[in-house]
């Protein structure tokens, strides 16, 4: 099952049809992704199913409405088990960023950290759950396949947000701070952290 995030709505792909009421539910060969983006973007769509017996083929029906970008990105701890969290428009965030050509997916992630952030001397200790979500890039709706990696680091000097990537905030989380962020965050950033980031 995947879960693809148009702003903090998801569209459930999985291999079995959910029987709600609630739900639109499609087999994804007729389904017209843009379309239904659309109305979930204009509140009128919130409970989305597309599905398919084979799991392999929902990525691929997927990828060919959507042209797919891929991005590294990283959940960074310090000494003081903090988080490197970043704030962009409106939002606490983790760094992360496209990848470049013949660029190996650790080295993306662990770049856009430091390029995002100033924090470097990162060591990648686990790889975490690919995220998927909706952006509009040159006004077509691409899907970002981000692929996220625990990472840790001794660093302690001065955090530099790159604003010309509209961050405008570094900082050093706590769990209990974490926990606050994590409540204006972003819904597949969620999935990276275990549940007691997430319990009220």
């Amino acid at each position: 099952m995947y879960k693809v995030f148009v702003n903090e709505v998801p569209i459930i792909l999985s291999t079995e049809e959910i029987n709600d009421e609630n739900y639109l539910s499609l087999p994804i060969k007729q389904a017209n992704i843009k379309h239904i983006i659309k109305k979930i973007k204009k509140a009128n769509l919130r409970y989305v199913n597309l599905y398919h017996p084979k799991e392999k083929k929902l990525f691929k029906h997927l990828t060919k409405q959507l042209k797919p970008i891929v991005a590294g990105g990283g959940l960074v701890f310090n000494e003081k088990d903090e988080i490197l969290f970043i704030f962009r428009k409106g939002k606490w965030d983790l760094p992360k960023g496209g990848a470049e050509k013949k660029e190996e997916i650790q080295e993306t992630a662990k770049r856009e950290v430091e390029e995002e952030t100033g924090v470097n001397n990162l060591l990648i200790t686990e790889t975490l759950p690919v995220t998927y979500h909706v952006m509009k890039r040159k006004g077509k709706y691409r899907l970002k396949i981000t692929h996220w990696f625990k990472m840790k680091t001794s660093y302690s000097g001065n955090l530099s947000p790159q604003t010309e990537e509209d961050i405008t905030k570094v900082e050093w989380k706590n769990f209990e701070e974490s926990k606050k962020a994590l409540k204006n965050s972003y819904e597949n950033i969620k999935l990276l952290f275990p549940e007691e980031y997430l319990l009220p």
